[in-house]
C-alpha cells in the first residue's frame, strides 16, 4: 500500500489536516474542502470519502480500514480513537425504499424522499467489518459493533452490539481509557 506524501495531501485541499496522516493513494475523495482530518489518522486502500454540505470530520488516532465508505449530505463525525473496519458503509443520506418515491442521484428532488441526518461515532467506538450504519445514528462513547451488523438506531455508550439489526450483548470494558491517557502523556 502506497500512502500519499505530505505534499500530495496538502494539494488535495482538505478543510484542515493534522500531522502524521496516512491516506492510501487508492482512496477516492470527493469535496475535500468539506473534510477535516486530525492527527495520527490512517485511511487504507479503496475507501470512499464523499463529503456533503455538512462534511466529514475525522478526529485523532483514527483508523479507517480498506473498502470503507463514508457517504452523505449530512455530517459524518468520526471522533478520537475510533476504528471502522473493512467493507463497512456509513450513510448520512439514504433514499426512501418504500416504493412511494423514485430513488437515486439522477432523479430530481421533487420525485424522491431522502433521509439526511448526521452520523456520529463518539470516541473509543469501534465498527466491525462489513457493518452498515444508516442516517441519524450515534454510536455511543466506547461502544463496539460486531462484524456484519446493521445499525439503524443510536447505541448507548460502552456496549457491545451485534446483529442485523444490532442487539445489545454486554458491557464493554473501559481499560482503554487509561491506555489513551498514557498515549497522550507520552506524545
Amino acid at each position: 500500500m502506497a500512502f500519499l506524501s505530505t505534499e500530495k495531501l496538502n494539494e488535495i485541499g482538505f478543510k484542515s489536516l493534522g500531522e502524521n496522516v496516512m491516506i492510501s493513494d487508492k482512496v477516492s475523495i470527493y469535496n475535500p474542502k468539506n473534510i477535516q482530518i486530525g492527527s495520527n489518522v490512517r485511511i487504507d486502500d479503496f475507501c470512499i470519502l464523499s463529503a456533503g454540505e455538512k462534511g466529514i470530520s475525522i478526529g485523532n488516532y483514527v483508523h479507517i480500514a480498506c473498502y470503507v465508505s463514508l457517504i452523505g449530505k449530512e455530517l459524518i463525525d468520526v471522533q478520537d480513537y475510533v476504528g471502522i473496519s473493512s467493507k463497512s458503509a456509513v450513510y448520512s443520506s439514504s433514499d426512501n425504499y418504500s416504493g412511494e418515491y423514485l430513488v437515486g442521484p439522477t432523479i430530481p428532488d421533487q420525485y424522491k424522499d431522502v433521509d439526511h441526518r448526521p452520523v456520529i461515532f463518539e470516541e473509543f467506538s469501534l465498527i466491525g467489518a462489513g457493518s452498515v450504519i444508516l442516517p441519524g445514528v450515534t454510536v455511543g462513547r466506547g461502544t463496539a459493533v460486531g462484524a456484519l451488523s446493521l445499525v439503524v438506531k443510536s447505541l448507548d455508550y460502552w456496549g457491545v452490539y451485534i446483529g442485523s439489526p444490532v442487539k445489545f450483548i454486554k458491557e464493554r470494558k473501559r481499560d482503554l481509557i487509561q491506555k489513551a491517557e498514557q498515549l497522550k502523556a507520552n506524545d
